[in-house]
């Protein structure tokens, strides 16, 4: 029987195109690394380069999560339910397209950040990449979980990286807050509709661990059934 492309990437697994994805997408969210580089040396054409690459790989991201959903057998023997890993699949989705808009608004608006928040910010972005990170390291062991039917001691590696994804995320609460409370020591020395925005990009920042965060949840309940 005549097999397509697609079905090819499946290989010994029906996961392998979530895998898939899930490295498109942290390769989307590490971007934002020399993306902020540029933007605090105001180099704006090189945030808009980069800016077009982060967009290019989310809508490569897309193209993997349609292929995915169209293609997926629905009568497929595994594990895991079809709609798990469906699931799965948004939460994935959703961490690409918040990094994508993050890099739209600051390349939009030619953001300035003050110098005495670039460090913390830095720092708290670095964190936040560090939980996309951990959830793709996390996602490349459903290979290794299917083969052993979920159980075992792959299961207990798969918790302590979902353990360890957590704490990062925790990690970001805290420097997310500290950032905000040197903006806020800021905010008579800035135009107001600049701390607005700032804010803005902290809040979406720290939206990266949260829904790196969400992807461990998932996964977790996926272990779980």
């Amino acid at each position: 029987m005549p097999t397509t492309p697609f079905l090819n990437l499946f290989g010994r697994s029906p996961i392998r195109p979530l895998e898939e994805h899930m490295a498109k997408v942290h390769a989307c969210v590490k971007h934002l690394l020399p993306f902020f580089d540029a933007v605090l040396k105001q180099d704006w054409p090189q945030v808009e380069k980069i800016q077009k690459e982060i967009a290019y790989l989310e809508h490569e991201a897309d193209v993997l999560k349609r292929d995915l959903r169209l293609h997926l057998p629905k009568g497929l023997f595994m594990p895991v339910s079809r709609s798990d890993l469906l699931e799965l699949l948004t939460v994935q989705d959703r961490l690409a397209n918040k990094a994508k808009d993050i890099a739209g608004m600051v390349l939009g608006r030619k953001m300035v950040f003050p110098e005495p928040i670039t460090t913390s910010f830095m720092e708290f972005l670095q964190r936040c990449i560090d939980a996309s990170k951990q959830a793709n390291i996390a996602i490349h062991e459903l290979d290794e979980l299917l083969e052993t039917s979920f159980s075992g001691n792959e299961i207990k590696l798969v918790d302590g990286m979902i353990a360890e994804l957590s704490q990062i995320e925790r990690d970001t609460d805290e420097k997310q807050i500290d950032l905000r409370h040197i903006v806020f020591r800021l905010e008579k020395e800035l135009p107001p509709v600049n701390t607005v925005f700032i804010y803005k990009i902290i809040e979406w920042t720290g939206d990266l661990a949260d829904r790196a965060q969400d992807i461990g949840d998932r996964l977790q309940i996926l272990l779980a059934r």
